[in-house]
């Protein structure tokens, strides 16, 4: 099943002294929508974004919110996330001890649902839960902070789990998370990913983030 591409811009890499400006200027200059990374400092080395901020930014802007919860116990938050204004809640194989039953919770709260790995977690994990999801987050760089380097190798998950989602016909979007810029995004594309979140390459763009999102946008093919 055709899935259509989609660029979620990640804030992460955002000025956060302007964040409504730049979730704005992302939103006039084409990104379909809004990532937003909440860290605990547990499942994670770093802490940032709560609920409150998903509420600033869900005033900013009337696109999707795109949240990726990289936090312990994540079916404790669900809740305010979802109150906050969250279209899809992202949560990860490895932090839920109860992860059929926290996803399930997210669609009664009206969301998305969806599952991300990390890159030493086997692709095998999402697959108890993949005709259960909206979406799977392939994690292209160990989570914690923006701006490293793309790992390669998780292209093979990407087109594993594309493989088995086509074999099912299900309606799952794969998203990639980490290093994804104006080289990498076509290799992801080309596997079978079809969301990219991205935080560099738009908000850190030297040219500014009309340019790092124009030059995205040329690559997709929908």
């Amino acid at each position: 099943m055709h899935r259509p591409s989609k660029i979620s811009a990640s804030i992460l890499s955002a000025d956060f002294t302007r964040l409504g400006e730049q979730i704005q200027a992302a939103e006039k200059y084409g990104t379909d929508w809004i990532h937003i990374d909440v860290m605990d400092g547990h499942f994670v080395p770093n802490i940032t974004m709560g609920p409150f901020i998903v509420e600033a930014a869900r005033r900013a802007t009337s696109l999707p919110l795109d949240l990726h919860l990289m936090i312990e116990r994540p079916e404790k938050f669900l809740k305010e996330f979802a109150q906050a204004g969250a279209y899809n809640i992202t949560i990860h194989t490895e932090a839920s001890p109860n992860l059929y039953r926290s996803l399930e919770s997210i669609h009664d709260l009206g969301c998305r649902a969806s599952v991300a790995i990390n890159p030493g977690t086997p692709v095998e994990a999402v697959l108890p839960v993949l005709p259960l999801v909206d979406m799977v987050l392939v994690m292209t760089v160990n989570p914690g902070y923006s701006g490293q380097k793309f790992i390669p190798a998780m292209l093979n998950k990407v087109r594993q789990i594309r493989t088995w989602v086509e074999i099912n016909n299900l309606d799952v979007d794969i998203q990639v998370d980490g290093g994804i810029d104006a080289e990498t995004l076509p290799l992801a594309q080309a596997a079978g990913a079809n969301v990219y979140a991205i935080a560099s390459a738009i908000y850190k763009h030297p040219e500014g983030i009309a340019t790092g999102l124009r030059t995205l946008r040329k690559l997709l093919k929908n």
